[in-house]
């Protein structure tokens, strides 16, 4: 352990000098190859926040991917379904319950996780070093490494990629203070931790939760809790489907994680298993052009360069076919870092497969969010439990 590292700049090249350090004691990580900057710290500390709690609530292996300090994707390490394994291009891999971990992290949304940190729970094993080797990825946290999985790591990006070793005992002290255009803000760290007894207060007239769900929520809780708000997650299968992350509205949180939700059950479309590349064409171009590929938006430019990547330009998908594809995704929960302060979120969460819904309450308007979920059959959970995080 060290006292402190010196840092290539800060957020951006003109902010220079920086560096990490404690007031009191060494840091609560070691640098094990490479050299991680302001901003990968930032993300490696807040995501090693993730999954520590991820892993102690939901007792499995947990996984992080993030970007710009809010997480693209979390999971824990659950079996992956042929479908997600062929949508997530790792069928060709051996998965440990902590490479699944990753790969479901990584595979919900390949675009913004392009150039990630990653943040794991549990020793990493030589699977889970096969899997990220591949990638392009900035770094890692962990609490420890095998041997080979450590060697296989420190060969990325021509031995320059950071890997930290965290010190997992390690708790920082009850209060955190920041400063901001030379103000110092202090405040209390938010240490409360996540418990089923969130979930007791279900006010709507669907009642159960099932186990899943209840897995479910937990991990959408412990997301938001580490999303830079305003926030909103949907999530399925143990994992982040769609997040919305940093919105001024909440309506625009929603749509933006319902569109990331839609897309990450449309990549597990027949068609789009299917789809044929060249040969040599590099992951980063294959997972664009899927995006493209299903967007209703795309433009003729995008279009136009699908001959550079598919073999054989394919034929779309129709809105019909897609709707009727979309229906099939069931059970899905949505949690909100703050309440609903309209109905509208409901509506459109109602598109995505939604049934199980929590968020802290207090609205004005509570009454209309909850006949909402009445009137789709959804079952909404009053946690108390405000979410922030900036």
């Amino acid at each position: 352990m060290t006292k402190e590292i010196t840092l290539r700049y800060g957020a951006n090249p003109n902010q220079a000098p920086a560096r990490a350090f404690l007031k009191k004691g060494d840091l609560p990580f070691q640098v094990l190859n490479g050299a991680p900057g302001y901003i990968n710290l930032l993300d490696a500390l807040n995501s090693w926040q993730l999954v520590k709690e991820l892993k102690a609530a939901a007792g499995l292996p947990a996984a992080a991917s993030f970007k710009h300090v809010s997480p693209s994707g979390a999971a824990v390490g659950a079996p992956l379904p042929e479908a997600l394994r062929r949508a997530y291009f790792v069928n060709d891999l051996e998965l440990s319950p902590l490479a699944a971990a990753y790969a479901r992290a990584r595979g919900v949304d390949r675009m913004s996780s392009f150039g990630d940190w990653i943040a794991l729970s549990d020793t990493v094993d030589v699977p889970t070093a096969n899997l990220i080797h591949r990638e392009v990825s900035d770094g890692i946290i962990a609490p420890g490494y095998e041997p080979e999985a450590l060697k296989i790591l420190s060969a990325k990006k021509g031995g320059k990629y950071a890997v930290l070793q965290m010190d997992p005992g390690y708790v920082p002290e009850p209060v955190e203070c920041r400063e901001v255009f030379g103000v110092s803000l202090e405040q209390r760290r938010n240490d409360r931790a996540v418990t089923r007894d969130d979930f007791r207060n279900i006010v709507t007239q669907k009642k159960d939760l099932p186990e899943t769900a209840i897995r479910d929520m937990l991990v959408a809780w412990i997301a938001l809790k580490y999303t830079q708000s305003n926030s909103v997650c949907f999530t399925a299968d143990g994992q982040v489907i769609g997040v919305g992350a940093g919105q001024q509205s909440r309506i625009h949180c929603t749509r933006l994680a319902g569109v990331k939700a839609d897309l990450w059950r449309l990549r597990q479309h027949p068609a789009v298993l299917g789809l044929k590349f060249k040969t040599g064409v590099k992951r980063p171009d294959r997972d664009n052009a899927i995006d493209q590929y299903l967007r209703d938006d795309v433009t003729p430019a995008e279009k136009a360069g699908w001959k550079d990547v598919f073999d054989g330009m394919p034929q779309p998908l129709a809105p019909g076919e897609k709707r009727k594809f979309l229906d099939g995704l069931q059970d899905v929960v949505l949690g909100s870092d703050a309440f609903f302060p309209f109905r509208d979120s409901i509506d459109r969460a109602s598109q995505s497969g939604v049934r199980y819904v929590f968020e802290p309450g207090g609205s004005a308007r509570d009454d209309a969010v909850i006949q909402a979920c009445d009137e789709y059959g959804m079952a909404m959970v009053f946690t108390g439990v405000r979410l922030f995080h900036h």
